[in-house]
C-alpha cells in the first residue's frame, strides 16, 4: 500500500505540473487553451532529441524544455493568442483544437509516429526500500522537484508584485492600465510561464509515458479533469485534485484493473454533482 501511495503521489504531482499552466490561463487569464498539451509534447520531444540524439544529460534537458517551450509560448501568445483574448470561449476552443491537430501532424512528420523512449540516467534508475515500500529513485526525484516548483509557483502568484499585477489585470484590464500596469506584458509572461511548466512536465513525463505525436489528444482529458475537480480560482485546488486523482488512478489500476481506468471519471462526476465549481472553486454570484 505504501508503494502504491508513493507512486500515486508522484503521478499526481506530475499531473499537477502538466496541468497547472492550463489552470493559470483558464482560471487567471480566462482563456481556454486546449492546446496546452502541445507544449507538454514539445517539452517531451526536446528531451528525446537532447538525450537520445545528441547524447546530452537528462538533467540538462529539463531546464532546456522549460526555457524553449516558454519562449515558444511567448511567441505564439504575441502573434496568435493575443488576438483571441476578447473572443468567445467557442472561438478559443476551436482555435486551440486547430493548433493541437497542426502540432500532431508536424511532430508526426518530423519525428515519426512511433513512441519515443528515454532511458533514465543511472543515478535515477533503481529502487529504494523504505518502511517496507519499494520506492523508485525517479519517482522520488519527481516528488521533490514538483513539490519545490509548486511552492515557488504559489509564492510567485501570491507574494510578489507580479502576482498582484496579474490579479489586477484579470479583474479589470482598463483600471490596471490606468494604474500603469503593462497588461500585455503581464499576460505574455504568464502565458510563457504556463507553457514552460507544461514543457517541463512533458520532459518529466517522458520516462513515464513514452511520448508520441498523439500525446496532446490522449492526455488532454486528464488536464481538464484535474482543473474541473480542483476548480480554476486557485492553484491549490488543482494541486490537491491532482494528488487525489493520481493516487486513485494508480490504486484503481492495481486493485481493480478491469475498471481502474474509470475511477478518475467517477470521482470527477461525483465532485461536479455536489460541487459544480470544483472542490476549491469559489461560488460566483450573478
Amino acid at each position: 500500500m505504501l508503494t502504491i501511495l508513493f507512486d500515486g503521489i508522484a503521478y499526481g504531482l506530475l499531473l499537477f505540473i502538466l496541468a497547472v499552466g492550463l489552470s493559470i490561463t483558464l482560471g487567471l487569464m480566462n482563456f481556454i487553451n486546449l492546446a496546452h498539451g502541445a507544449f507538454a509534447m514539445a517539452g517531451g520531444y526536446i528531451t528525446v532529441v537532447m538525450v537520445n540524439r545528441l547524447g546530452l544529460s537528462f538533467f540538462w534537458s529539463l531546464p532546456a524544455a522549460f526555457i524553449i517551450t516558454a519562449a515558444l509560448g511567448a511567441f505564439l501568445e504575441r502573434t496568435l493568442y493575443v488576438r483571441l483574448y476578447d473572443k468567445s470561449h467557442l472561438d478559443q476552443v476551436l482555435f486551440s483544437l486547430g493548433l493541437i491537430f497542426m502540432s500532431v501532424a508536424a511532430v508526426d512528420y518530423f519525428m515519426g509516429a512511433n513512441q519515443q523512449i528515454v532511458n533514465l540516467p543511472p543515478s535515477l534508475d533503481g529502487r529504494l526500500q523504505l518502511f517496507g515500500a519499494s520506492i523508485g529513485y525517479y519517482r522520488l526525484f519527481v516528488i521533490i522537484l514538483c513539490s519545490l516548483l509548486t511552492i515557488a509557483l504559489q509564492l510567485v502568484l501570491t507574494k510578489t508584485r507580479f502576482g498582484s499585477q496579474l490579479r489586477a489585470s484579470v479583474d479589470d484590464q482598463r483600471v490596471a492600465r490606468g494604474l500603469g500596469i503593462d497588461v500585455s506584458r503581464i499576460f505574455a509572461l504568464t502565458f510563457a510561464m504556463g507553457s514552460g511548466l507544461a514543457g517541463l512536465g512533458g520532459a518529466l513525463a517522458t520516462p513515464f509515458f513514452n511520448i508520441d505525436p498523439t500525446f496532446p489528444l490522449k492526455y488532454m482529458i486528464y488536464f481538464l479533469i484535474v482543473i474541473a475537480v480542483g476548480g480554476t480560482t486557485t492553484i491549490i485546488g488543482p494541486f490537491f485534485s491532482a494528488l487525489l486523482l493520481g493516487v486513485a488512478d494508480i490504486a484503481g489500476k492495481y486493485y481493480v484493473p478491469a475498471i481502474g481506468g474509470f475511477i478518475i471519471y467517477t470521482i470527477m462526476v461525483a465532485v461536479l454533482i455536489f460541487r459544480p465549481q470544483g472542490l476549491f472553486g469559489r461560488v460566483t454570484s450573478r
